[in-house]
């Protein structure tokens, strides 16, 4: 598998509640859509971290680089409305928080 891994704050004043609802509503829509296998959305507990990351973190899990590739033509195609519901949840994002990082099982699977 390889993991999309996304640390980001939600914009000052946004309900976390509502960050976290309209995100499900993109991510189950990717897996509906079979461009994604799964996904997790994570909050820090108590605040308890030891470096400077963001609050949140989402975990996107791919069969391989295909299917996230897949998964990003299908949203710039706007595929099934798609895009809709990024725009939903990435509007909320602070984007001075946002960290990205691609991940994959260890040792590769050949």
């Amino acid at each position: 598998m390889d993991v999309y891994t996304i640390y980001a704050d939600p914009i000052e004043g946004t309900n976390p509640y509502e960050f976290i609802e309209k995100m499900n509503v993109f991510l189950d829509k990717l897996v509906e859509m079979d461009k994604m296998v799964s996904s997790r959305i994570l909050r820090s507990k108590l605040g308890f971290r030891s470096m400077d990351l963001p609050e949140f973190r989402i975990d996107m899990e791919f069969k391989n680089l295909q299917q996230l590739d897949d998964a990003m033509t299908g949203i710039i195609r706007n595929e099934k409305s798609i895009d809709k519901d990024h725009v939903a949840f990435n509007q909320l994002v602070d984007v001075e928080t946002i960290q990205h990082f691609l991940y994959r099982d260890w040792p590769d699977e050949l």
